[in-house]
């Protein structure tokens, strides 16, 4: 009889592992845990030694003269030696508000983003998508639209200057080529045919920058999709709607949102060409706080003026990024 029940055991194969004894678990928790060597700490410590370099470049260039002008513009302050600066609290930053040059300024670069930004982005993205196809022309046409982005800021702001110049180019085109005119314009006299000017600038130097941002988003939308949206009888325009347009999304968002930071970060333009004038009147965030910290040495309003369109800034580029997103939850939906 055993012996036909151990054949039967044998036939049934292994059974279920037993239940491991408490004194099994304790005997394991109890063993001792591999030491800590050298070359186990070198190994976890090398990527922080990669990234320390960037990080101390970050801390000392970036985010102290950061904390510097957070604490500059609550203090009336001095840098002669040995003058005392005098804390101000909120001072500067009520002065900033009750400032209507400061609403000026803010106001103008609020236009130059909303007429600059918007044509970048659709140029761009137009460019990009007729530069995508193969022709013999295409890497000449990408070097001459790029060109504009690598050239320095000084050099065009003064080339555009002297085109809006009362006897400039564009003067004798409007007027004396095209009779769109009466007379000339004096550009950079006025606020408004200055700012037409400054955003002229503005546009003719970024489309470059958002046409390769676009063109390298373009070269990942996948192949096999757009061929497949034309299988199914979709134009040009719906493929772009529904296959090509949420492919780059994020691209687009990237786009958006470093053209807008750049637009309320114009200074170099408006400093060359009109130096704020008329009176002030093309003042912008920027050149207005260069001259309350580097011309009048009121740096503390000047940090204070820093410190709003900072704040601006990001709570701007928080509200795209929320929006991006919802926008591409309602595509994925």
């Amino acid at each position: 009889m055993s012996t036909t029940t151990e054949k039967t055991t044998r036939a049934a194969g292994p059974g279920p592992a037993a239940p491991r004894r408490p004194d099994d678990l304790t005997r394991e928790r109890g063993r001792p845990r591999r030491p800590i060597t050298a070359s186990r700490l070198s190994a976890g410590a090398t990527p922080y030694l990669f990234i320390a370099p960037g990080m101390i470049l970050f801390g000392v260039l970036i985010l102290l003269p950061i904390l510097q002008a957070v604490q500059m513009s609550f203090f009336d302050w001095k840098i002669m030696a040995g003058a005392v600066s005098r804390f101000l609290g909120f001072e500067n930053y009520i002065r900033a508000f009750e400032d209507p040059h400061f609403w000026l300024s803010l106001t103008n670069s609020g236009i130059y983003m909303l007429f600059t930004v918007p044509p970048q982005i659709v140029l761009g993205l137009l460019i990009a998508v007729l530069l995508k196809r193969k022709s013999p022309t295409q890497p000449l046409f990408r070097i001459l639209f790029y060109l504009p982005v690598v050239t320095s800021w000084v050099v065009v702001s003064l080339l555009f200057k002297y085109l809006f110049a009362d006897g400039g180019l564009v003067n004798f085109t409007l007027h004396d080529f095209l009779h769109l005119m009466n007379s000339d314009v004096s550009w950079l006299s006025g606020r408004w045919t200055a700012l037409v000017a400054i955003c002229a600038l503005g546009v003719w130097k970024g489309v470059g920058w958002s046409m390769m941002i676009f063109l390298a988003a373009l070269q990942g939308v996948p192949q096999s999709l757009e061929e497949a949206a034309t299988m199914d009888g979709a134009g040009r325009w719906q493929r772009f709607r529904v296959v090509t347009l949420p492919a780059i999304w994020p691209s687009l968002l990237f786009v958006t949102v470093m053209l807008v930071i750049g637009g309320f970060n114009v200074f170099t333009s408006v400093l060359v060409m009109t130096g704020g004038g008329p009176g002030g009147q093309t003042d912008v965030v920027l050149t207005y706080m260069y001259d309350q910290a580097f011309k009048y040495l009121d740096f503390g309003y000047g940090s204070a003026l820093a410190v709003i369109l900072a704040v601006i800034v990001f709570v701007l580029a928080v509200i795209q990024l929320r929006v991006f997103r919802d926008r591409s939850g309602e595509d994925l939906a």
